[in-house]
């Protein structure tokens, strides 16, 4: 059984910086590909970062790159989220996700491709 925990959320005023941390277990943690998504209140979920199974592959859309950053650590089985320079519209839940990685295609950034999932953690941005 997968089991997944979250943390590092919280209240931080704009220009302030959080860093959020996965940890996995139940799944090889080297074999999965492993995503960062948002959902604010009456908007969709959307994806924030992801990461490939080796780390060298990163994707950021164009709303979080150079603020945000994302890494993983194989040898403890965790995915982190730096995010620096937040703004009030970073305000959201999120989420790390996770899904086996497959070598011949792409990075995947649409929730539905995630099979799992950790439980959220807020994140609120104060202006």
């Amino acid at each position: 059984q997968v089991k997944v925990v979250e943390s590092g959320g919280g209240l931080v005023q704009a220009g302030g910086s959080l860093r959020l941390s996965c940890a996995f277990s139940g799944l090889n943690f080297g074999e999965h590909e492993m995503g960062w998504f948002r959902q604010a209140p009456g908007k969709e979920r959307e994806v924030v970062s992801c990461i490939g199974a080796s780390g060298q592959k990163t994707y950021y859309p164009a709303s979080v790159k150079g603020r945000f950053t994302i890494s993983r650590d194989n040898a403890q089985n965790t995915v982190s989220l730096q995010m620096d320079s937040l703004q009030p519209e970073d305000t959201a839940m999120y989420y790390c996700a996770a899904v086996r990685e497959k070598w011949w295609e792409p990075l995947h950034f649409l929730p539905n491709d995630y099979t799992y999932w950790g439980q959220g953690t807020q994140v609120t941005v104060s202006s």
